[in-house]
């Protein structure tokens, strides 16, 4: 595309230049034209807008627009009839933390804080400061022989063939440049994973890309050859995901490369549909035996499940079979249903799986019946993008937060829509290469970094400002939320809490006739 617009910038020139000489009075459409080639050749060469870069001059027009967003948004807000914060406001503060530049707002609060489900937390007469750098957490229990010191928050599962190269190689170098996380999704772990150094959470789903053998069953020689790799840090079995529950993922034809193919061991020609479920366990003890072995096989390192939780009863036999054969998990992510993916089906992404705050409420509260709350970590992830967003998970007993839409923001993502087409005009989500050289890996590595280091800078200010020393001193207790115009109560009294090793001894009232029924022999 840019070879194009060169081509034709130079044939315009030289028109132009033509017209000049052979007729006096044509050197008024050089003053026309020129201008616009000087911008586009400006737009062509400048590394820091893809939509620019991709889309020479006509790209301008989008922030041209963009820079009455203030007002356009004030707009919005006011005439939101039921007073819910609006979605391109925390686009806003993902754009300003990924430029670093000012994310203050004139005017005060920007919500109705008298709407029924506003939420907040207190502030303290004696704020403490906390430091952004002690915001980590040691996932890696007793069975673990390599625990790793997290950050609290992490780019979550997004694929190479959902991604392109250039945003996988930006987010990996913008988490080894900022010491977090990056989980490659269920699609393999490509080159393009490693080639920046940064720490990685192996993700392995019902397909088994990238440790899978001709017939699509898993394959424990391959796993064992990438998993020893000191870059890969975890390893998570996904169940299911919340946008598409119950439901393989999909990569559509048109963004299915060779490479990609061979990545994956898929044949070319037909979109690649993962199975719905797993064929290497059946039963939760066949998938604590699973882990058993991932953790063997990659030398003793972390080794977690992501779920959008469905069956209450399921991930009971869960925690029964844990109890029972002593096997734990290091960690459980807990994807809410409301959460977002590059292709899903429609009905499966409106009304199926539990939403997040339903889902993190129950598993909490299984893990702690089952006295197994402090020897597994609990990771969170579903339409996250601000610091108050991880502040009240934490509120929640989530240890840890995954966010994918913030990250893919601080790329350049416009949110264009585009993502199952191929046609991503920001070169995030494509595999053209005409679309992904817009993507700049050096400057948006550099904002990915930005974006996650000003996060947690304002979550620390946050919990100094609540009085507490340490992201570890959060409850429920000081999660408020509005429940009508006149009544305010903290999340200790909205959700019944169990006690520790509660469910031991007593089964909760809600699955006592069925509590026998609920086997660790099979889902």
């Amino acid at each position: 595309m840019r070879q194009h617009f060169y081509g034709l910038s130079v044939a315009l020139i030289a028109l132009n230049v033509l017209c000049a000489f052979l007729w006096p009075t044509g050197l008024w459409s050089l003053a026309v034209i020129v201008p616009f080639l000087v911008v586009g050749f400006n737009d062509a060469l400048q590394t820091r807008q893809a939509i620019r870069r991709n889309f020479p001059v006509l790209g301008n027009f989008r922030y041209l627009l963009e820079m009455i967003r203030p007002e356009i948004n004030q707009y919005f807000i006011e005439s939101n009839t039921d007073g819910a914060p609006i979605n391109r406001e925390n686009r806003s503060v993902v754009y300003q933390r990924a430029k670093k530049v000012t994310d203050t707002i004139p005017f005060g609060t920007q919500q109705d804080v008298y709407r029924e489900g506003y939420e907040f937390v207190g502030h303290s007469m004696r704020p403490q400061h906390v430091d952004p750098a002690t915001l980590r957490v040691v996932v890696g229990g007793a069975q673990c022989k390599q625990p790793y010191n997290a950050s609290i928050f992490n780019v979550s599962a997004m694929s190479y063939g959902s991604l392109s190269q250039n945003a996988l190689l930006a987010l990996n170098g913008g988490a080894k440049d900022g010491g977090f996380a990056h989980n490659t999704g269920e699609g393999g772990l490509s080159s393009w994973h490693l080639e920046n150094g940064g720490d990685i959470i192996w993700q392995i789903g019902t397909g088994y890309f990238g440790c899978r053998d001709e017939k699509g069953n898993f394959h424990p020689e391959l796993f064992a050859q990438k998993a020893v790799d000191p870059r890969v840090k975890m390893i998570e079995i996904k169940l299911s995901q919340g946008a598409k529950p119950g439901h393989g993922g999909i990569l559509p034809k048109e963004k299915l490369t060779a490479e990609i193919a061979q990545i994956r061991n898929v044949p070319m020609g037909d979109d690649v549909i993962s199975p719905p479920g797993h064929s290497a366990f059946s039963t939760p003890i066949e998938l604590l035996n699973f882990v058993q072995k991932l953790r063997e096989l990659s030398g003793g390192k972390p080794i977690g499940i992501k779920l959008c939780v469905g069956r209450e009863e399921e991930f009971i036999a869960l925690c029964k079979a844990i109890v029972q054969t002593g096997t734990l998990l290091d960690y459980i992510s807990v994807d809410g249903g409301e959460g977002g993916t590059g292709a899903a089906p429609l009905e499966f992404s409106n009304s199926v799986g539990m939403p997040g705050n339903d889902a993190i409420v129950f598993v909490v509260n299984a893990l702690r019946g089952f006295g197994l709350k402090n020897k597994i970590r609990v990771f969170a992830s579903g339409k996250l993008t601000t610091a108050f967003g991880l502040i009240r998970l934490m509120s929640l007993g989530v240890d840890v937060m995954y966010a994918a839409r913030p990250f893919l923001l601080s790329l350049g993502c416009i949110q264009a829509l585009r993502c199952n087409t191929n046609e991503c005009p920001t070169g995030v989500a494509t595999q053209d290469p005409r679309l992904t050289q817009g993507l700049v890996v050096k400057d948006k590595r550099t904002r990915v970094k930005n974006f996650h280091g000003q996060t947690l800078r304002t979550v620390a200010e946050i919990i100094g400002a609540m009085g507490l020393h340490s992201h570890r001193e959060l409850r429920p207790q000081h999660l408020r939320r509005r429940v009508s115009q006149f009544e305010v109560k903290s999340w200790e009294e909205l959700v019944e809490w169990v006690p520790e090793e509660a469910w031991l001894s007593t089964p909760p009232v809600k699955w006592s006739k069925q509590w026998g029924d609920i086997n660790p022999a099979h889902f």
